[in-house]
Formats: C-alpha cells, sequence, structure tokens
C-alpha cells in the first residue's frame, strides 16, 4: 500500500482509512496551524525525526485514557497526601515543550526538534495547544503538553523534574478533564508507563466517533482519497 505525498500548497490528507498496518498515512507538507487542526480532527499526527520529511500517522487501534478512569496507584495516593500539589495550566508553554524535548534527547532522542517547537507555538497562541505542569511544594516537578479541540484531548510528551511529577499533572488534569466532561486522552502510542495509568486500546470506530462529537467536525470531505 503507498503512502501519500502531501502537496504543501494544498491543506489536505488522505481518508485515515488508507493508513498502513503500523498506521503512517503520509509524507510531506507542513505544520501550518491549519494544518494541525485538519490533522488531529481526524485522527492524524506527526511524528518524524528531525530533518527528515514530515511522516504523518494514523494508528487503527487507539490508545487512550478516559479521564473518569485514570488509575492512581497506592503509592501515588501515599505521594499525594505527603506533599503539597499545585496543578497549573499555560505556566510557560514553551518552556514545558522545551524540557519535554531535552528530557528526552538525554535518555532516547527525540522527534521535537526547532520546526516542531515553532508550529506547536503557533498552535498555542491560535488557542489549541496547552501544557500542563504540576507544582510541589512549591518547586516544578513535571509536566506535559498537548493539543486541546473541543473536547477531546491529545497528549504530546511528558517531563519530570522530581520523581512522580509527569504522573501528578496526568491524574490531576484527568480529573480536571472529567469534570468537563472530555472524551479522552489520546495517547497516541501504547507506552507502559501510560498502561499503568489506565490507558487502553479502543478500536477505530470507537474513536472516530468519539473524535467526530468531541471536536465538532464537519464530514470527511476535506479529505482526499
Amino acid at each position: 500500500m503507498s503512502v501519500y505525498l502531501l502537496n504543501k500548497d494544498e491543506i489536505s490528507f488522505p481518508d485515515p482509512m488508507y493508513a498502513q498496518p503500523d498506521g503512517l498515512l503520509a509524507v510531506g507538507g507542513d505544520l501550518r496551524v491549519e494544518r494541525l487542526l485538519l490533522a488531529y480532527t481526524h485522527g492524524i499526527f506527526p511524528w518524524y525525526e528531525p530533518g527528515d520529511e514530515i511522516l504523518w500517522w494514523c494508528p487503527k487501534e487507539r490508545f487512550v485514557i478516559f479521564p473518569g478512569e485514570v488509575h492512581v496507584s497506592r503509592s501515588m495516593k501515599k505521594y499525594m497526601k505527603k506533599h503539597t500539589l499545585r496543578m497549573v495550566l499555560n505556566r510557560d508553554f514553551a518552556d514545558t515543550m522545551h524540557r519535554c524535548r531535552m528530557k528526552r534527547e538525554l535518555l532516547e532522542g527525540t522527534w521535537i526538534s526547532d520546526e516542531m517547537e515553532e508550529a506547536y507555538r503557533k498552535l498555542y497562541e491560535a488557542g489549541y495547544a496547552l501544557s500542563v505542569e504540576v507544582m510541589e511544594d512549591g518547586e516544578l516537578a513535571g509536566g506535559f503538553y498537548g493539543v486541546s479541540i473541543g473536547r477531546c484531548f491529545f497528549g504530546e510528551s511528558m517531563f519530570s523534574e522530581k520523581k512522580n511529577g509527569s504522573k501528578t499533572a496526568l491524574i490531576a488534569f484527568a480529573r480536571l478533564l472529567e469534570r468537563r466532561q472530555f472524551f479522552f486522552i489520546d495517547c497516541q502510542f501504547h507506552t507502559d508507563h501510560l498502561e499503568h495509568m489506565g490507558g487502553r486500546y479502543i478500536s477505530w470506530e470507537e474513536y472516530d466517533r468519539m473524535l467526530s462529537e468531541g471536536t465538532g467536525r464537519g464530514g470527511p470531505g476535506v479529505l482526499f482519497c
């Protein structure tokens, strides 16, 4: 099955049903705000090595956390009782994204390039990206950033400055999303860490139904086959 080459001058994508078994859907295009919004509202996201062409993914089995199902272990409950914790939204979006980049570069390499940082900063300024941070006893403990459209949140990357920092941020944010009746936190790909936090696979049909309702998405006419 071929991978579609996107035209930078045309903001469009192939139908997600044409994604390869590993989820790869298309190559190329750009990271302008309008293209990113079209992508996320159809379950598509960019993920590629710095310096390479942009790769667009749309896995058919989606790994998500439903806000009301976030798992809090016994050890986490003890930790949360022991410390004074405060969640902050958009403390410093650019700083949080850069911290995510630096943590990953040190450990395993990262897809968060200068190009990605600039693109998501613009998405933040347009009101569609946000950062979540947690303060532990007055000090920054950890956080993450992602894309928020309607009542759907798409997680991108996490960082911890202290033990349990990113976990605490996710738990606190999931509780906020539950109160606001969000449909899901899209984790994009499976990790053991997120599975332990309550993540699970759902079918493409279930995901796409919630995505359409949660984002207020129009029909698929913006895509091409």
